[in-house]
């Protein structure tokens, strides 16, 4: 199994691929983002392991170039930061995985066979809604021939929307699943949904009284005014 380990701790990425090598892995390394980047297109890698903070190019950055290149390499991002949310950016820019400094070397690398055994996707289906698109890849959201500028909650929002279309979503659903904050007040949810509203269109985002939101205009929804 052929790793890339794109970090800049040399200290770290010496001892990795020491111990990553005695478990079978072939390891090749990179000190910065931009060799990390240009290693990860060119090169056959089963698996990716990239740091956040990366001299030349962010972490971020690396994975969210390869997603638009459509190269699919499971990802497994390493960050010293361990809140949720940035957890959650993590995986919202295209990673598979995400795990914090310090951490188990044992942990690592079972994760990293995990990565390896799930078959690689192909490019995530792009979410439609009549004339709604969204592409999960690159978060890009049209309506029509108009692009439309989401911010990353509003992107979060639609994307949940779009993919339980077929089903009303109540209020405490999405304060859960979109905006993961155990005290928010559940009227946030509103205020995003007109949001969505005033940027895609009043029928964008229907209401179903008393229950919750859909996508769409299907019975027995019925849009706010």
């Amino acid at each position: 199994m052929r790793v890339l380990l794109v970090d800049d701790e040399v200290g770290l990425t010496r001892a990795l691929r020491r111990g990553l090598g005695a478990e079978g892995f072939t390891v090749d390394v990179a000190h910065d983002g931009d060799t990390g980047l240009r290693m990860a297109t060119d090169g056959e890698y089963d698996v990716l392991v990239v740091d956040v903070m990366l001299p030349r190019r962010h972490g971020y950055d690396v994975v969210t170039t390869l997603r638009e290149r459509e190269v699919w390499t499971p990802v497994l991002m390493l960050s010293a930061k361990d809140g949720e949310h940035d957890v959650a950016d993590g995986l919202d820019v295209g990673a598979d995985d995400y795990l914090t400094k310090p951490f188990s070397f044992v942990v690592l690398v079972a994760r990293l066979r995990a990565l390896v055994r799930r078959p690689v996707a192909p490019r995530p289906a792009v979410l439609r809604a009549g004339e709604l698109m969204l592409d999960p890849a690159t978060r890009e959201v049209s309506r029509g021939e108009r692009a439309v500028d989401l911010t990353a909650r509003e992107t979060a929002l639609l994307e949940y929307l779009l993919r339980h279309g077929d089903r009303v979503v109540g209020k405490l659903e999405l304060l859960d699943h979109v905006f993961d904050t155990g005290g928010e007040d559940p009227n946030v949810v509103e205020v995003y949904v007109g949001y969505l509203r005033r940027k895609l269109g009043k029928d964008a985002v229907a209401t179903v009284r008393g229950a919750g939101y859909r996508i769409g205009t299907a019975a027995p929804v019925v849009p706010d005014p």
